[in-house]
């Protein structure tokens, strides 16, 4: 069996302007109400809280490389209403050390369940964006005593399969002689506004620096099968953007409603899979009325 790889920088180099991008971004986010490193056995877990809210907090969970920076344009509301914790995911880009390897799905389940352990609250309410929703269904589905409810933004690898032209279009951003111009291609490609970010762009430029300088230290996401997604227990709410490129959007819906108990499954046409930064008040609103009824009729 080959030997499992831990998360790791290229260079030097390309840790400083990593760690210089993912300080501006995290500039521009709310004040943590707390920051703390959670001791896991794959390793130390970044975490923020935001906010005091009394209820059932809310935890959230980034997209590929986002680290909490990508939260920006979510957190203040939430936090407005919910207490709102943010985790960078161990094996990733970020503040989180990753110290064994992820082998598989039940290790990249644990380390979030002994997280959730450790914070304090017996469950959250779990939001996840692409990559953070496949990490969120799959704790649900192997932990779902952690989860009050699960709120999945597009996501990846979870209702359809990532298409083989997604994969082929990220080989480029992993050669160095390529990456500088392949990078801002394939994230406007996945973003689906038709342009490259601005060049300020807090969230753009973490996104971007882990991709060329960061290698994760994670497993590809397992597709999950029709009997994993019966056996989600808890309050589902799926938002699938129409213009995702991460699946074909119709019969994600589809195969979310067919399979999952008791989801809310729903189509946004006009969303791209960036649908957490472009729909950011909409989405924001969604998640609060969404864990509000939850918490007001937890056996519905």
């Amino acid at each position: 069996m080959a030997q499992q790889k831990l998360g790791r920088f290229v260079s030097d180099e390309g840790r400083a302007i990593f760690d210089a991008a993912y300080d501006e971004g995290m500039r521009d986010l709310p004040e943590p109400a707390e920051v703390r490193d959670v001791s896991t056995t794959f390793g130390d877990v970044r975490t923020y809280r935001f906010g005091d809210a009394a209820g059932t907090p809310l935890l959230l969970l980034h997209g590929r490389g986002g680290t909490t920076v990508m939260l920006r344009p979510n957190i203040a509301k939430l936090a407005a209403h919910r207490t709102v914790y943010a985790v960078d995911m161990l094996g990733e880009a970020g503040r989180s050390v990753q110290t064994a390897p992820l082998r598989n799905s039940e290790d990249q389940a644990a380390w979030l369940s002994e997280v959730i352990e450790q914070l304090g609250p017996q469950r959250f309410h779990l939001a996840g964006i692409s990559v953070g929703g496949w990490t969120a269904c799959n704790l649900a589905i192997r932990d779902p005593k952690r989860v009050a409810s699960l709120a999945l933004l597009d996501p990846a690898q979870t209702f359809g399969r990532i298409p083989l032209a997604v994969i082929l279009r990220t080989i480029p951003t992993l050669i160095p002689f390529t990456a500088e111009r392949a990078v801002p291609r394939f994230l406007a490609y996945v973003d689906g506004q038709g342009g490259e970010s601005p060049a300020d762009d807090p969230v753009g430029k973490v996104i971007g620096a882990a991709l060329r300088y960061y290698r994760p230290g994670v497993p590809p996401p397992s597709y999950f099968t029709d009997e994993q997604l019966r056996s989600l227990s808890v309050p589902t709410l799926a938002l699938i953007a129409g213009r995702s490129v991460m699946h074909q959007p119709e019969r994600a819906v589809e195969r979310a409603r067919e399979l999952v108990p008791r989801v809310e499954a729903e189509l946004w046409p006009a969303a791209t899979h960036a649908i957490s930064g472009q729909c950011a008040a909409k989405v924001n609103a969604r998640l609060l009325t969404f864990a509000n009824t939850v918490d007001a009729n937890p056996s519905r």
